[in-house]
């Protein structure tokens, strides 16, 4: 690899190809990640007193490979020059150390990918991280992506949703630790001495987004037997109409979180706290874009329907049936999504088959948003317990608890003399069971969702043809 590198670096020439995977440094240092990643220890240290250690002198010729693919790729991308030398410096300090915990916040503070979001502009990203709804260990990764920043988008961030730190983003190709169902890249999941005083972007792949939502759509539309608006059938079917759909969604979402009339933190972050109330938040950012579509719509803003169709079929089909069911709170929001669609007869599942009433599902998809508003309007006067409590009766009008459950007998069932965050100690792990409509539609879906694993727009396209 050594060799290679030196041949590809003779100084002040750069390979005449626009793209960085189009690079011959890109499967050179994508080797030479997946040489170390094995080598790596959870928290991303490599331990040469192992069985299976490397000879420290592999290691470090590998980072070197690491160091000099990056030196010759980086004259493609000027604009993460300041990044790529931090990088550099930080690479050749987890080595010379002895391959300890790594630590990157210099590099990872000189990348500012938020600074310039021009649409299509490429950035290669190395990284010892964890990969969220991925691999769970801080492994070294690399993944080459492209800013998803359309003008229609700009606009609407600079006129209606300030979110400065947002990224939309795609891939190009990545590293093992991406080959999984992440869509993510936050600074938060990389290894660092000490988390920075505050973030400054956020990155979200829209195409591995839309790509999965496509296949997971378009299945269980077959399996239901749903008859689709000719549109929304389009939609389903267009990569980048879905691209751009899920890139909107994801820009009104994030910048939810910090908007509204809120108990303070509701994510708590770094607090505990029932995993109902992570699921009533992230519904509640969902439905707001929902919501704000609704009004693009009106406005005649093209993508705004394309945006209401996403959270309703991604949070309906896929959301309940995907991951394990301990504390799964992003399928809890989905099972309340439909129960309350269900309820208010905007949904109906008869003779095998569901029907979806689509002119009313926009006003009571909002109205469930209000509901969840007024819960958190409510909250600001409440303690802490007791608001948890008004959570749980919101989503247990909805979704039948588990029989065994001690919250759902209520605060007597519990030792109130405890603090609050012991007391999520009682949830069980899976408080709110699937339906039986789900229980058939999760065995069905099974195979399909587990093909989504490390999807990309790409392979998507392959795996059609």
């Amino acid at each position: 690899m050594t060799e290679i590198l030196a041949q590809l670096g003779a100084e002040g020439t750069v390979p005449s190809v626009g793209r960085v995977v189009e690079h011959p440094a890109w499967p050179v240092l994508k080797d030479a990640v997946e040489r170390i990643r094995p080598w790596q220890s959870e928290d991303g240290s490599v331990d040469f007193d192992a069985d299976d250690a490397p000879d420290p002198a592999d290691a470090d010729l590998a980072v070197q490979d690491v160091i000099g693919a990056v030196q010759a790729i980086s004259p493609l991308l000027p604009h993460d020059a300041v990044y790529h030398e931090a990088l550099v410096k930080d690479l050749r300090r987890w080595a010379d150390d002895g391959f300890k915990v790594p630590d990157f916040l210099d590099s990872l503070l000189a990348f500012q990918p938020a600074a310039n979001r021009a649409d299509g502009l490429q950035h290669l990203v190395v990284f010892p991280m964890y990969t969220q709804n991925g691999n769970p260990d801080r492994n070294l990764e690399a993944v080459v992506l492209r800013m998803v920043w359309p003008d229609w988008l700009a606009e609407l961030e600079r006129t209606r949703y300030d979110n400065p730190l947002f990224c939309g983003i795609t891939f190009e190709d990545f590293t093992a630790g991406y080959d999984t169902n992440s869509a993510v890249l936050f600074p938060e999941t990389i290894a660092v001495r000490e988390a920075p005083a505050r973030f400054s972007w956020g990155g979200i792949f829209c195409d591995r987004e839309a790509a999965r939502f496509r296949r997971v759509t378009d299945a269980a539309v077959d399996i239901l037997g749903l008859e689709l608006p000719a549109d929304i059938s389009e939609m389903v079917g267009d990569q980048k109409r879905c691209e751009e759909a899920f890139v909107l969604w994801d820009m009104v979402h994030d910048r939810t979180h910090s908007h509204g009339d809120l108990p303070f933190d509701p994510f708590m972050i770094k607090q505990r706290q029932p995993f109902w109330m992570y699921g009533l938040e992230e519904l509640r950012c969902d439905l707001t874009a929902f919501k704000e579509a609704v009004k693009l719509e009106a406005d005649g803003v093209p993508q705004a329907r394309d945006v209401q169709y996403a959270v309703l079929f991604d949070r309906m089909f896929r959301f309940p049936v995907t991951g394990e069911r301990v504390r799964n709170y992003d399928g809890l929001g989905g099972q309340l999504l439909f129960a309350y669609l269900h309820k208010h007869d905007v949904v109906r599942w008869t003779d095998n088959k569901l029907y979806i009433d689509w002119q009313r599902a926009p006003q009571v998809t909002n109205q469930l948003c209000a509901d969840i508003e007024k819960l958190y309007r409510d909250g600001i006067d409440r303690p802490k317990l007791v608001h948890w409590f008004a959570g749980y009766e919101l989503v247990a009008g909805y979704l039948a608890p588990h029989p065994g459950s001690r919250w759902a007998k209520g605060p007597d069932a519990l030792d109130l003399t405890q603090p609050p965050r012991k007391l999520v100690d009682d949830v069980l792990p899976d408080e709110f069971p699937l339906s039986m409509f789900y229980e058939a539609l999760a065995k069905k879906l099974k195979n399909v969702i587990a093909s989504t694993k490390g999807i990309t727009a790409a392979t998507a396209e392959r795996a059609a043809a």
